[in-house]
């Protein structure tokens, strides 16, 4: 019997990534099996949030009907609901290709005993690449000097002694959060000759060892820092940790970095400190809301590096996001253990 798979892709990680990650996989297994493929508009469209599940794109409807009758379903974005599970009885997996599958009802599959597969740190490389681009780019003013340059203006004036950027080295960089992207970052910061803190209460000593990382609780890394740069999960304790206590404990003239999450930090918060003069500059990849308002104060400021939310986007882990989902798609229908699965209980429901 040919197993069905529903393939939703989008305008980053294509459908057709993961007809070929699939195919090679399956083909390998020897698992029979035919696709059935769409496409949503993201991220052309913004990612939208519901009650049930959040930053994704799609009609749960139009999920649904090609979802019917499948035994598996992989996607990126596309909501994966209650709905669109119960009208998918036969489903045996889901893959989801990001690390974090907020777009899927985990607690629904699990109840059904449908594990969901992910893909943990596929754009880890991305964005660490992306913060040190943004590091450079508000540290040494380049969006800056590149837009005034864009409009008509030759600013000569940022070579002046008290508006020209600083360099890396010797820099003291404090990193909040030291999971997979923290980490992979510490050797390009040490190329540039940069003393890295880092906090995190979950890491295990032998990796700040390992990479002669300087274990600091936050409020060191704050005070001693001539650049905060977060990288942190969004959880009830992370939420808004960076408030207007924490940017007044930072060092006057020190930089805030922020490649991780919008919720994690109080953009009015970081607004005052700006515009106050206290911080001498941020750059933003990521927003409370996704796109920001227009007018949104802080997108007015002078000493504000701002980019959409980009950070994790490469060819590199598109590509590897699908493999990585097609490849527990392939150990499930082998009944091979799943490399990585968000809900491992599922399992315990199915074999019960």
């Amino acid at each position: 019997m040919l197993n069905r798979i529903a393939i939703i892709g989008d305008y980053f990680v294509r459908a057709s990534l993961f007809e070929e990650a699939l195919q090679r996989e399956l083909a390998a297994a020897g698992i029979p099996f035919e696709l059935a493929a769409m496409e949503v508009t993201w991220p052309d469209v913004p990612l939208m949030h519901g009650a049930e599940v959040s930053e994704y794109v799609g009609d749960p409807e139009v999920v649904a009907d090609l979802v019917t009758g499948a035994q598996a379903l992989v996607t990126h974005v596309a909501p994966v609901t209650e709905s669109v599970l119960a009208r998918a009885p036969g489903l045996r997996v889901i893959g989801c290709c990001r690390g974090g599958p907020v777009n899927v009802n985990v607690a629904a599959a699990s109840k059904r005993g449908i594990p969901v597969v992910n893909a943990p740190a596929r754009n880890s490389q991305a964005v660490v690449e992306f913060t040190v681009g943004l590091l450079l780019a508000e540290c040494r003013g380049i969006a800056r000097a590149h837009a005034a340059l864009c409009a008509g203006v030759w600013r000569g004036d940022l070579y002046r002694y008290d508006r020209t950027g600083r360099e890396l080295r010797g820099q003291v960089i404090g990193l909040i959060g030291f999971g997979a992207i923290g980490q992979a970052l510490v050797p390009f910061l040490k190329v540039f000759g940069m003393r890295v803190l880092a906090f995190d209460p979950y890491t295990p000593d032998e990796r700040f060892q390992a990479l002669e990382v300087e274990r600091v609780d936050l409020p060191v890394l704050l005070r001693e820092s001539d650049i905060v740069s977060l990288h942190a999960r969004v959880t009830p304790e992370t939420r808004g940790m960076m408030g207007r206590s924490q940017f007044a404990m930072m060092k006057r003239d020190a930089y805030f970095i922020n490649t991780a999450r919008g919720p994690l930090v109080d953009y009015e918060a970081l607004h005052d400190a700006l515009a106050s003069g206290h911080l001498a500059g941020a750059g933003l990849d990521t927003f409370p809301e996704e796109p920001p308002p227009a007018g949104w104060p802080l997108l007015k400021l002078p000493n504000v590096t701002v980019t959409p939310h980009v950070g994790g986007s490469s060819q590199e882990s598109a590509r590897r996001g699908a493999e990585q989902v097609a490849r527990d798609v392939a150990n499930c229908f082998a009944q091979r253990p799943l490399q990585f699965c968000v809900n491992r209980s599922a399992l315990d429901v199915r074999t019960g």
